[in-house]
């Protein structure tokens, strides 16, 4: 384990420093917390901005681990759970409770009941540095980004060139957010081949598999098309739904069953010449709201994806096309959802170009590509991930993955 002295030291040079003290980062920031090293870093593209002791959550109160954001932030805090305990320099990264936060106890173990506790200096100090919508990635090892190139990733379209956003066949996002306004952190300008889109709000990508709801969708979709009453387009089959399924099939003269077999989905989505659902998708949100999705191809889809984090820089130090930093995180399925995702080769969080290997393996139609491309700022950010984020992303979040533990660890 690192000494709490190391990182202590550690900080001190680093705040002293000019070049890379808090007053002078130089671009998106990403905070990575480490349970094996009880230790917190901060990096600015892939170099160290600062570091500090921390101490996570102990047996029973496990801090999760995963890609999360601050979707909050507040000096003077009060626990909610935990008798009013205070949290002061609070930020928030799970409505359910989740945060990094200032504490007088931040032993060199974990002692927390599932928050990130930190010195209360530092955590007045990083409090200024951060603003809602800062990347904090939680794992047990010690991971730190490194640039990663591959054609797949977005760069950006130039200025003076509008996408065409009419012909891009996109699906609205499943969880749609309210109407309740959300105060969004915007950037201020930073110079260089980037300034004019400096303003513009980061967006998030999320790329996963497609699963029984994306298909669903597609069937309510045709079913509406064709006449019929879905009911809500949501991708889950309710009675509306099941309805206009039995209506279809005594149509067709088929058995009136109301059951959705590949066989019918296949007749159904022929009929309103629609065409099945690609394997993949990406899913993306800005100032924590959803967007827009559309559809991917995956290669080789029974090999796992994994679970990967980049993120985008565009300044002058990385040119008109700015660079992509990105690191990789254990994620252990449990083996029933391997089973259901259809995955028989588990992913290697550790094999090298592990991102660049799983990237190659995706396709996105150009005018996808393009939509994205349109949106790109600086600070936006790529998830990928088997699965589609849980409960833990709604509204007022960003993408919130949530990685599970080898079972026993």
């Amino acid at each position: 384990m690192v000494s709490r002295f190391a990182l202590t030291a550690s900080f001190v040079a680093l705040l002293l420093s000019p070049a890379t003290g808090f007053a002078g980062s130089r671009g998106p920031l990403q905070i990575i917390v480490s349970k094996d090293q009880q230790s917190l870093v901060v990096y600015d593209g892939d170099a160290v901005i600062a570091t500090s002791p921390v101490s996570t959550g102990k047996a029973g109160h496990a801090t999760p681990t995963g890609i999360f954001s601050i979707l909050e932030k507040r000096r003077h805090h009060k626990s909610n759970i935990y008798s009013n305990a205070p949290m002061p320099f609070m930020q928030r990264l799970t409505w359910s409770g989740i945060a990094l936060h200032g504490s007088n106890h931040v032993p060199d173990y974990p002692a927390s009941h599932g928050c990130v506790r930190l010195p209360s200096a530092f955590a007045a100090s990083l409090y200024k540095m951060t603003e809602r919508g800062v990347h904090v990635l939680i794992s047990d090892r010690q991971i730190s980004p490194a640039e990663v190139k591959s054609a797949l990733l977005f760069r950006p379209v130039p200025v003076n060139i509008q996408p065409p956003l009419s012909d891009v066949p996109l699906r609205p996002a499943i969880s749609q957010a309210g109407d309740t306004p959300v105060v969004v952190a915007m950037r201020e300008p930073t110079g260089g081949a980037g300034t004019s889109r400096s303003m513009e709000e980061p967006i998030r990508i999320l790329i996963t598999r497609s699963d029984a709801r994306d298909t669903m969708r597609e069937v309510q979709t045709s079913l509406e098309f064709l006449g019929y009453a879905p009911g809500s387009i949501d991708g889950h089959a309710g009675t509306a739904t099941t309805a206009a399924l039995r209506a279809f099939q005594t149509g067709e003269g088929l058995e009136s069953d109301g059951k959705l077999t590949p066989e019918l989905t296949d007749k159904l989505l022929r009929k309103a010449g629609r065409t099945p659902p690609q394997n993949g998708k990406i899913l993306v949100r800005q100032g924590f709201k959803p967007l827009f999705e559309a559809g991917l191809t995956i290669d080789k889809s029974e090999e796992a994806l994994g679970t990967h984090f980049l993120q985008f820089r565009h300044n002058e130090e990385e040119g008109a096309e700015g660079k992509w930093f990105g690191v990789s995180l254990e994620n252990h399925l449990p083996a029933s959802m391997k089973k259901r995702l259809g995955i028989s080769i588990e992913a290697d969080p550790f094999a090298y170009n592990g991102i660049q290997r799983t990237l190659a393996r995706m396709t996105i139609s150009d005018d996808v590509r393009k939509r994205v491309e349109g949106l790109l700022a600086e600070g936006s950010s790529l998830s990928i991930a088997d699965t589609e984020s849980g409960l833990e992303t709604g509204q007022g979040t960003d993408f919130i993955t949530v990685t599970r533990s080898r079972p026993g660890d």
